[in-house]
C-alpha cells in the first residue's frame, strides 16, 4: 500500500467521521487538559492552522492572534469549525478547504500550528513537509505543534507490518478505515528536525507530544542525513 491510497482513505475516513470527530476531547480528560496548554506556548501574529479539523483548536489560537488561516481537506470538518467559529472571533479566521500535501499559502505567518497532524504524515514526506512549514514561515518565525506520543491513544488499532505506518479505526456505524500513525518519541523528533537545521524543543507529558520548532535561517547550510 502507497502513501496515496492510504492518506486517500485516511482524508475518506475523517469526511465519513466528522460528526464523531470531536468525541475523544469529551471522553480523555488528557485531551481536555491539552487544550489548556496554548496559553503557555509563543502562539501569536498572523497564524497558520494546518488540519484544524473541526475547530476545536482555533478559538483557541485566534483568542491570541491578530489573524487566523485554518486549513483542511475534508469539507465536512470545516462546516464544524466554522460553526464553532460563529462568534467575536470570526472576524479573525478564515478557512480555507485544500490538500496539505500540495496546497503552499499566499503569504507568511509568525506561527504554523498543527494540533494531532504530524502523525499523520508518512514518514518519507516528512522532509518535504518541514521545508513547507519553513516556507510558511515568516522571519523569526515558529512552528508550534501537538501531537500523540507512544505508545498512543486507545481508540485505534495499530497493524504491525505494513510500510506506512498504519492504524485502524472505527466509526459508529461499525465501518473500520486505515488511517496513516506515527507514533512520535519526543527526543528522536527533536534530533531529527536537528538535522533539518531546525532548532525544537520538544516536551512529553502523560501520552502527548508539545514542540516548538524554528527553522533554519535564511541561506544557512542545511545539514542532512548521511546516506
Amino acid at each position: 500500500m502507497d502513501d496515496d491510497t492510504l492518506l486517500a482513505e485516511q482524508l475518506a475516513y475523517y469526511r465519513a467521521g466528522a460528526g464523531e470527530y470531536d468525541r475523544p476531547y469529551t471522553e480523555y480528560a488528557e485531551l481536555r487538559r491539552l487544550l489548556t496548554s496554548v496559553r503557555d506556548l509563543p502562539v501569536g501574529g498572523h497564524v497558520l492552522e494546518l488540519a484544524c479539523g473541526t475547530g476545536q483548536w482555533t478559538p483557541l489560537l485566534a483568542a491570541r492572534a491578530k489573524t487566523v488561516t485554518a486549513v483542511d481537506a475534508a469539507p465536512e470538518v470545516l462546516a464544524l469549525a466554522r460553526a464553532r467559529t460563529a462568534d467575536s472571533t470570526a472576524r479573525t479566521v478564515r478557512f480555507v478547504e485544500a490538500d496539505l500535501f500540495s496546497w503552499r499559502p499566499p503569504r507568511r505567518y509568525d506561527t504554523v500550528f498543527f494540533a494531532f497532524w504530524l502523525s499523520h504524515v508518512p514518514p518519507r514526506r516528512l522532509p518535504a513537509f518541514w521545508d513547507a512549514v519553513a516556507g510558511a514561515l515568516a522571519p523569526g518565525g515558529r512552528a508550534v505543534f501537538v501531537d500523540d506520543g507512544p505508545p498512543g491513544a486507545a481508540y485505534e488499532d495499530v497493524l504491525a507490518g505494513h510500510a506506512v505506518p498504519t492504524a485502524v479505526r472505527r466509526l459508529g456505524d461499525g465501518s473500520r478505515h486505515r488511517i496513516v500513525k506515527v507514533f512520535h518519541d519526543g527526543r528522536t523528533l527533536a534530533a531529527d528536525l536537528t538535522a533539518l537545521g531546525w532548532s525544537a524543543r520538544v516536551r512529553t507529558t502523560a501520552a502527548h507530544i508539545i514542540g516548538v520548532a524554528e527553522p533554519p535561517e535564511a541561506g544557512a547550510p542545511v545539514p542532512r542525513p548521511l546516506p
